[in-house]
């Protein structure tokens, strides 16, 4: 099982990931992107780890989604 983007050990620049962005919070809308920045400083987050994708979407990690095979 992956990890959930609870921890920031877990999550790694060019990533594929799913976040949720504050505006989608309530209704759990994920948008799915690859890690340019880290933002969350401390270890962990009981929300998920804070990262802006390359698209400038800034959200908390939600899934931390394997590279697909080639």
């Amino acid at each position: 099982m992956l990890p959930d983007g609870r921890n920031r050990k877990d999550v790694s620049v060019g990533q594929k990931v799913k976040v949720v962005q504050k505006h989608h919070q309530r209704t759990g809308v994920l948008t799915t992107g690859f890690v340019a920045r880290i933002l969350t400083n401390s270890r962990t987050h009981p929300h998920g780890i804070k990262v802006r994708l390359e698209s400038g979407i800034v959200g908390r990690v939600k899934e931390i989604l394997e590279e697909e095979e080639d």
